[in-house]
């Protein structure tokens, strides 16, 4: 079924349990959407699976691995798994969907 997804709706239900910055839109068998939105800093560790991030909102630096690159509002950002990565001097504003999918280890090219 056809389903739309608006930000604000999300964004409406953080912080979450335990003061959380992301939340579970949306999961449909090995795919996972979620809404996150860091404030002042990102803490995240690597992931077990492979992952796209579109940015809904604000602007900063992503760190994939130790490769710095800009980002804003539209942009999207691919992680394979377990590969170190975080968001950097990014704005108050910032949010992004991110996409959880694929096996454990990430796909295989």
């Amino acid at each position: 079924r056809e389903m739309t997804l608006h930000p604000a709706d999300w964004l409406a239900r953080l912080p979450g349990a335990g003061g959380a910055r992301y939340v579970r839109a949306l999961r449909h068998g090995s795919m996972e959407l979620e809404l996150y939105a860091p404030r002042g800093a990102d803490a995240q560790e690597p992931h077990a699976r492979d992952e796209l991030y579109f940015v809904v909102s604000g602007q900063g630096r992503f760190d994939l691995d130790g490769v710095i690159t800009l980002f804003s509002a539209g942009d999207a950002l691919f992680v394979p798994a377990f590969t170190p990565h975080r968001f950097i001097d990014f704005s108050d504003d910032f949010a992004t969907w991110v996409v959880f999918y694929g096996p454990v280890g990430g796909e295989k090219p």
